[in-house]
């Protein structure tokens, strides 16, 4: 077995006694620094500071890379601007999805894409495999750490440690070249937590500065370093995908509520758009829906669902809601059964708990004045 890698920041994991480290993708992760109640709580209330530097970034330039993405992607490159970023997904040609990326339009023939760590290498294989034209991919993933300042009060703390105007970046807008620490960085207002927030993109050599400069100027706000643990909860909370879960090769965007980002009448259409198309044409068989449990119990992956006295889907991603207080999960169900209040059933160790078809997000955060939105 190969050993797993670690991020530039790794080093700083061993200043938090409480800190514990998975297997995340073949990376070694923390779950957590101090603990996951404690690291959502901050999120939600105050701000936290991901080290997702495990994501895969790739660059694709030339005259032909806006004709290659148009070709590869659910959603419309074509209406990307310069400094504007755009969620999408990779599909295969019966639908299934490949991964879900972000998009950023860095210049006029320029483009970063940000993908998920486990699948790097077979995106950008599958990115090699339709190149054509003036078109060079490079895998910047190395090269580049990801630092994501997430909460309510992410805006105030990142101005404290920001030469450009953060304040100002409107969704999925990002500056290329702000100095974030006194290092060149690349800032976008993005985020998956369901919170106002900014992800923060500098060379891996500048992580360590930049980590210990945003926790320095956001300690007088309670800032917390915050694992993967939480980071999930806090995602699921707002109904955001995660890729293994909510979206596999099995499962396309229609079913997993993205139609929105599938922009089948985009001119010369994208691999899959005719499986995709069918699907919509002839009504979506299953569909992703939030369920709460009534009966005490936490679903988890791969529980089945039941309705009348049949198995009719099962959970993509449950857990105890930090938040809410209940236990909340996402399941792929038949459509026959998504509308909200259908009753249904989890079966957990062997046991049916009741449970109800509930409307998502489960949380919505609160605007504060002078935040933005992710």
């Amino acid at each position: 077995m190969s050993e797993a890698r670690r991020t530039p920041l790794y080093p700083r994991y061993a200043d938090y006694p409480a800190a514990r480290c998975i297997d995340f993708g073949g990376w070694e992760m923390p779950v957590q620094f101090y603990g996951i109640q404690q690291e959502h709580e901050a999120v939600r209330t105050r701000a936290g500071l991901f080290d997702v530097s495990h994501m895969g970034e790739l660059e694709v330039t030339g005259r032909d890379a806006e004709r290659l993405l148009q070709r590869l992607t659910t959603n419309d490159v074509s209406r990307l601007a310069i400094g504007q970023a755009q969620y999408t997904l990779f599909c295969k040609p019966d639908g299934g999805v490949i991964d879900d990326l972000l998009v950023y339009k860095l210049a006029q023939d320029r483009y970063g894409l940000v993908v998920n760590a486990a699948n790097t290498q077979a995106d950008a294989a599958w990115l090699r495999r339709h190149l054509e034209g003036d078109v060079t991919l490079r895998d910047r993933s190395d090269d580049t750490a990801l630092l994501a300042l997430q909460g309510p009060l992410a805006e105030r703390i990142l101005s404290r440690a920001a030469e450009a105007r953060v304040a100002e970046l409107a969704p999925f807008r990002f500056v290329p070249d702000a100095r974030v620490c006194g290092v060149r960085a690349l800032v976008s207002r993005t985020g998956y937590t369901g919170e106002d927030g900014f992800e923060i993109y500098v060379d891996a050599g500048d992580a360590l500065r930049v980590w210990d400069g945003l926790l320095q100027a956001g300690a007088p706000d309670g800032l917390l370093p915050v694992g993967l643990g939480a980071r999930d909860t806090l995602r699921l909370e707002a109904r955001l995908p995660l890729y293994g879960h909510e979206l596999t090769e099995e499962i396309t965007p229609l079913e997993a509520g993205l139609s929105p980002f599938v922009k089948l009448a985009k001119e010369g259409g994208f691999v899959g758009r005719e499986a995709l198309a069918r699907q919509q044409e002839d009504g979506v068989p299953r569909k992703l829906v939030g369920v709460e449990l009534l009966d005490r119990g936490i679903p988890r992956a791969d529980y089945p669902v039941y309705a009348e006295g049949r198995q009719i889907g099962a959970i993509t991603s449950g857990t105890q809601s930090p938040t809410l207080k209940r236990s909340i999960g996402l399941a792929l169900v038949e459509a026959a059964y998504a509308a909200r209040g259908t009753e249904v059933e989890v079966e957990i160790r062997d046991k049916r708990l009741r449970a109800a078809v509930v409307a998502t997000p489960f949380y919505r955060r609160q605007l504060v004045e002078g935040g933005g939105r992710t």
